[in-house]
């Protein structure tokens, strides 16, 4: 293990080694290992996992999906064999999802965590996860935070397992607890869901510690130093070359009340930005409902962010997990408008904190605080304002630099993986 050296304290920047005792993971570098991969069926979850799922099967082991049924597609996009579990009965799923309109964020956050994370989504995937692993018998479980039926099976059967990060270290603080009392319903010991070893790929610089989680946290980046090179993009904007503002809220926002009300007052927000503005909106999202777009606006369901990033000035977002780490990465100024989860808000102030961009929020305004209402955040308003600033602000763009800096340096998701299956080597 010469390239991935890892050691020192995980908040100066350095990766800690995992070492694992187990037998099933004393095997020399080389040596075959199956690593199955759990998932929820959300894809910003499953994006949190998959670069380390790719840096196992880079390595030579042999990877296995453990995910709801439906969400095959996804997995066989992403190039893996689907382990299939059962979906959770919709209905339900929507008795649950019924009650977040009339639901303060926090509360919502409680009921989904516990209730379709902790029992629903557990109990449903737990038989067809106890198969997989009583039939391919992994040796190693990679699983993201909110799918708990790996675990359960892999502390039934002394089964190592590495908990992938959908977000800040400190997430933990808010599942961990919620996760105890499902757990213990099913008979399984919860307390290995706090010291097991984490992996991520945010900056450790911009990561906030978990006080209630002990495992070590190993950070990586996500894209090898010799990526391809971005493609180019095409001028949808006829010879404009004012700076690019990179709109985009993830993959399921659109799908949940948000369209097309929202959408429309962030593009009125945009119509007098100096700026050109590509817009996404997810597959849920028809371009043709928002009717006639400013000129300097263009709008597509989807585009490649690798495409994007290098070319944007900022990130317009809602605070979620895949966008806020690639555009770190990128080195890209950002600004957040959190919509419906605790991570997203959590996500949102820490870009302020560390000076690489700003959170527009309803908090301290005496506004009601619901889970999702239809015209999103009244700080939506603030947009083109903050914009403004954000694109001139020297300090944001240097602080946005140096931690995409920062991820560069990090040892490869390959490397972090190499070293966590390798024999570990005497002190």
């Amino acid at each position: 293990m010469s390239r991935a050296r890892i050691m020192g304290d995980s908040r100066m920047g350095q990766l800690q080694r995992v070492r694992h005792s187990t037998q099933a993971l004393e095997k020399g570098r080389g040596d075959y290992v199956k690593v199955l991969v759990a998932t929820t069926a959300g894809a910003g979850h499953f994006a949190g996992v998959l670069p380390f799922a790719n840096a196992c099967a880079a390595i030579g082991h042999e990877v296995r999906v453990a995910a709801p049924a439906s969400f095959a597609p996804a997995v066989e996009r992403a190039g893996f064999t689907l382990a299939p579990l059962a979906d959770v009965d919709p209905a339900m799923m929507g008795a649950v999802f019924g009650r977040l309109p009339t639901l303060a964020r926090q509360d919502a956050d409680v009921l989904v965590i516990q209730e379709v994370f902790g029992r629903l989504d557990t109990r449903a995937a737990l038989p067809a996860m106890r198969a997989v692993f009583d039939s391919w018998k992994p040796d190693l479980v990679l699983r993201e935070p909110a799918e708990l039926s790996s675990y359960v099976a892999a502390n039934e059967r002394g089964i190592p397992h590495i908990q992938t990060s959908i977000g800040l270290s400190s997430l933990d603080d808010l599942l961990l607890p919620l996760f105890e009392v499902p757990l213990q319903e099913i008979g399984c010991d919860p307390a290995g869901l706090r010291s097991g070893p984490r992996v991520s790929t945010l900056p450790p610089t911009f990561d906030v510690a978990s006080q209630l989680a002990t495992g070590a946290v190993s950070y990586a980046r996500d894209v090898p130093n010799d990526a391809e090179a971005p493609g180019r993009l095409p001028d949808w904007w006829k010879g404009d070359t004012r700076p690019l503002v990179y709109v985009t809220f993830g993959s399921v926002a659109a799908g949940m009340g948000l369209f097309p009300a929202f959408y429309a007052r962030v593009l009125e927000q945009l119509r007098h930005v100096p700026a050109r503005v590509l817009m996404t909106l997810g597959e849920a999202g028809d371009p043709a409902a928002l009717g006639p777009v400013p000129a300097n606006v263009h709008i597509a369901r989807w585009w490649p962010q690798q495409d994007v990033l290098p070319n944007a000035a900022v990130v317009v977002g809602h605070g979620g997990f895949g966008t806020t780490q690639a555009a770190l990465a990128a080195g890209v100024p950002q600004i957040a408008i959190p919509l419906f989860s605790s991570d997203q808000f959590a996500n949102a102030a820490r870009l302020g904190e560390v000076g690489v961009g700003i959170a527009l929020t309803d908090i301290g305004l005496g506004i009601p605080e619901g889970a999702v209402v239809p015209n999103g955040p009244a700080a939506v308003g603030r947009l083109a304002e903050a914009l403004a600033g954000i694109l001139d602000n020297k300090d944001a763009q240097a602080a946005s630099r140096a931690l995409a800096s920062e991820v560069l340096a990090l040892p490869s998701a390959t490397e972090c993986m190499e070293a966590i299956t390798a024999t570990p080597t005497a002190p």
